[in-house]
């Protein structure tokens, strides 16, 4: 039974504050993510534009078109 606690002990080895550091690699990776993340939202935006240029045009099936006051309600959360 002591041995577990050795081996564990070598295993199990914890770095200092000072070693731990995030380093320009992961705020570069991070930069990354966040222009992905802005290039993603553009492009969305574009495409429902788009979208929306394309039904308005009629190039959809008109019985499927919205009409501004064919809003409904949310259903109540049944118990």
């Amino acid at each position: 039974m002591q041995f577990l606690p050795l081996v564990i002990s070598f295993v199990d080895d914890v770095p200092k504050d000072e070693d731990v550091k995030a380093g320009w690699l992961a705020f570069a990776i991070f930069i990354g993510l966040i222009l992905a993340v802005a290039f993603l939202g553009f492009s969305l935006v574009k495409q429902l534009r788009k979208a929306e240029a394309a039904e308005e045009a009629g190039l959809y099936d008109p019985s499927d078109r919205k009409k501004p006051g064919d809003q409904q309600p949310p259903s109540a959360p049944t118990a």
